[in-house]
């Protein structure tokens, strides 16, 4: 019954799936709640599923972070397919939701596609090389993502190096975590010359690399 509220976080709560359910019953009716943040939850598949369906019916949520909710790659793809229809978030938040390769793809077919999504978090997933190529792929064409976390993804070097190489073409992203890429001193100087040319750079995250003193 409350027309103000805007934004509702509720980030490690354990309210699990069957507080997952209450919320999506609530967001069927919700016109104004743009901002709802479920991270850490443990609300599973069966509320990422419940989620999945409420947003398929509500036309005003624009930013949704279920991460780190013992999701399935399926049950966050879920999400994802029921978003490629709807198109009205600007930030998803999917860290630790058993992403691999195959489902990294399809998120980089949304990426793709989208010309609303600005920021995307896909923090400490499976999503290797095979992923991060196919994300770098989707930014070539995407003109409005401004903010990335593919960190501690066990990408190699030439993954993360390949992110950048496209991005200092695209010259959009604000913010870049490239946390654990496995990034050596030869990277961090590619990484270096992104930096040096990027007027729209500000927030970049290199946490557990390997650059020494020379990067």
């Amino acid at each position: 019954v409350n027309t103000v509220l805007t934004t509702l976080d509720l980030g490690g709560n354990y309210i699990r799936a069957e507080g997952a359910a209450a919320i999506a019953e609530a967001l069927r009716g919700n016109g104004v709640l743009t901002d709802l943040n479920l991270w850490a939850n443990g609300i599973g598949d069966e509320g990422a599923k419940a989620i999945g369906e409420a947003l398929a019916v509500n036309g005003v949520l624009t930013s949704l972070d279920v991460g780190s909710n013992g999701l399935t790659e399926e049950a966050a793809l879920g999400i994802v397919r029921v978003e490629r229809q709807r198109n009205k978030l600007t930030s998803l938040g999917l860290a630790r939701c058993n992403i691999g390769q195959t489902g990294a793809a399809e998120i980089a077919e949304y990426v793709s596609g989208s010309g609303v999504l600005t920021n995307l978090n896909l923090y400490w997933n499976e999503i290797d090389d095979e992923g991060a190529a196919a994300l770098a792929s989707a930014l070539r064409v995407n003109g409005v993502l401004t903010s990335l976390d593919v960190g501690f993804n066990d990408l190699t070097e030439e993954a993360a190096l390949g992110i950048v190489r496209v991005e200092r073409q695209r010259n959009k992203l604000t913010s870049l975590d490239l946390g654990r890429c496995s990034i050596g001193p030869t990277g961090a100087a590619e990484i270096a010359e992104y930096v040096s040319g990027s007027a729209v750079l500000t927030n970049l995250v290199l946490m557990y690399n390997n650059i020494r003193d020379e990067g």
